[in-house]
């Protein structure tokens, strides 16, 4: 088993050439075109926690295949969700990307609230919920949204509409294998509420969106564009919420399990959301007999191998070499598999969520034949020199002729989709530009990001001569390296000099020279003419007003 964020990165190419796991919204009656790769929305993978978290294992239901009948008080429950995104414009951060219709379903739960997809309602700038066999909408707002997990929860504006329609109770319990499910929703081919039928296939820990992992139940049942966000049924229990299906197969469908959607409603509980521990650093298996020799283990010891630890500072309780061979108190097999009652294995980082107190992640380990008992710290988010946007609007800085940006996930994975795509990679790869070559890295320093000019040229005479910046990335102001756009803010801010320098990082590029009052002066004639609102994004254009320009 090789559980690494390096596999993560490369299921988000493997995703974005075609691999990959479908999101179920439908959009006019057909897959939307998404904003995100697939390795961000829609997920690979999934997650399961009971509403009691506990170190041991899940309790399983006995696998009875029992014949089940569609429920009039499941119907009742289930409502279509209709959402009007507005998509970042990776290329022109400053607007939005035109309306997106978005159809979705949504299931209602305690608290006078809606469950459905992060998907479904991500970016949206108005959603409405419609119940079975309803004639009206009701205007709805997000509560709150996980994109990593792919939840979130909607507020109805008409308390009155929950006197009539119950909360959906979630079992307690995940279900066996070949546990008889029923799929309810408002998929694409009509308008009326649709019922599929079918088995639990496959029980797994896998990811969702980079870096958020946990466990995923797949099933038989037909799951298609606009299910996303609709319960997953055993008798008159929601066992999980539909969230997609494996493009190009038949009948491969995946749940969202109530144990991932407890964690999620309880971690909102506050009013914000954290998001899960995860455990992130790179591992291998111990399977090979050279290996175990070259370890000088004794054959009773089994376990998984730390091929890299996440951080390589002293103080870092994991070390290369170190053979962790339980956590908690639950054993790990030589493949990094645990056991979950007498019938199920799964990948051991699925304890984590489970065990986890404080930010501490009890281990013990094998290092230099000694055992060791550790509590390793762990954290929700993986850090990143080009991160995942994580929901937001990306942010922007224009000067004069040239808009900044900070580079995330999608913006790399969004060059396969323009015309002529792979030959803008090829020619970044050439070119040793950054957002290639530092794809998947972590920050050298705190607060690291990458700054790269988001658009081309502004028409304007201070950009004669210079060739087209698009995608270069900003190496330095005036000969001082820029550590992210906030400080390429600060640097065109504070200088006096007569010249801005701007240098890029990579081979063959053009050094900008701009007279530094003219480019000051002529930018609010550029945003008019080109109906840009405003200089930047809020936080940014805070930056640049914060103290008196010279």
């Amino acid at each position: 088993m090789h559980a690494t964020p390096t596999i993560h990165r490369l299921l988000v190419i493997l995703i974005i050439t075609g691999a990959a796991l479908v999101a179920n919204d439908s959009v006019n009656g057909t897959e939307p075109e998404k904003p995100t790769p697939a390795a961000t929305m829609p997920p690979g993978g999934l997650g399961l926690q009971l509403p009691t978290p506990s170190p041991s294992a899940p309790s399983v239901a006995e696998s009875t295949t029992p014949q089940v009948t569609p429920s009039s008080a499941v119907e009742n429950s289930v409502v279509k969700v209709f959402a009007s995104a507005r998509y970042p414009d990776l290329a022109k951060p400053w607007t939005k990307q035109a309306p997106t219709e978005v159809t979705g379903s949504g299931v209602i739960i305690e608290g006078k609230r809606i469950l459905t997809n992060a998907h479904v309602v991500l970016f949206a700038s108005e959603v409405q919920v419609q119940a079975n066999q309803a004639g009206d909408k009701i205007s709805a707002t997000v509560e709150a949204i996980a994109p990593g997990i792919d939840l979130a929860v909607l507020k109805v504006d008409e308390e009155k509409f929950f006197e009539s329609h119950l909360p959906l109770v979630r079992a307690e319990k995940i279900p066996a294998i070949k546990d008889a499910v029923m799929v309810y929703g408002y998929p694409t081919g009509g308008s009326s509420l649709s019922i599929t039928k079918g088995i639990v296939s496959r029980i797994e820990f896998a990811p969702y969106n980079f870096p958020v992992s946990g466990l995923r139940i797949q099933i038989d049942a037909a799951i298609n564009p606009g299910n996303s966000g609709g319960p997953a049924v055993d008798g008159d229990k929601m066992i999980g919420l539909a969230f997609s299906h494996l493009g190009g197969a038949e009948n491969i469908g995946y749940i969202i399990p109530c144990e991932e959607i407890e964690l999620f409603l309880k971690d909102i509980a506050d009013g914000h959301y954290d998001g899960k521990p995860g455990l992130f650093d790179e591992f291998q298996t111990l399977e090979n007999p050279a290996l175990r020799s070259f370890l000088k283990l004794d054959p009773s010891i089994q376990g998984i191998i730390v091929h890299k630890p996440m951080k390589a500072d002293a103080s870092y309780p994991l070390k290369e070499w170190d053979v962790i061979t339980k956590i908690g108190d639950t054993s790990i097999d030589d493949e990094g598999m645990i056991k979950l009652g007498s019938s199920l294995r799964i990948r051991f980082p699925y304890l984590v969520q489970k065990i986890t107190r404080n930010g501490k992640l009890p281990l013990t380990i094998v290092r230099g034949n000694r055992e060791v008992h550790i509590d390793l710290p762990v954290s929700p988010d993986y850090p990143l020199v080009i991160p995942e946007w994580k929901g937001n609007y990306p942010p922007y800085f224009v000067f004069g002729p040239l808009v900044f940006s900070e580079a995330t996930a999608q913006v790399v994975a969004g060059l396969s989709k323009v015309p002529k795509g792979a030959e803008w990679v090829l020619a970044l790869i050439y070119m040793g530009n950054p957002l290639i070559t530092r794809y998947g890295d972590k920050p050298a320093f705190d607060g690291e990001r990458v700054v790269f000019v988001s658009s081309p040229f502004f028409p304007h005479k201070l950009a004669k001569g210079y060739a087209n910046p698009s995608l270069k990335v900003v190496k330095t102001i005036n000969h001082q390296a820029v550590k992210n756009l906030k400080h390429l803010i600060e640097l065109l801010r504070d200088t006096k000099e007569e010249f801005v320098t701007i240098e890029f990082a990579d081979r063959a590029s053009e050094t900008f020279v701009l007279p530094r009052k003219e480019a000051i002066a002529a930018t609010e004639t550029i945003l008019t003419d080109n109906g840009v609102r405003t200089q930047g994004s809020p936080e940014m254009l805070a930056v640049w007003t914060a103290q008196t320009r010279h």
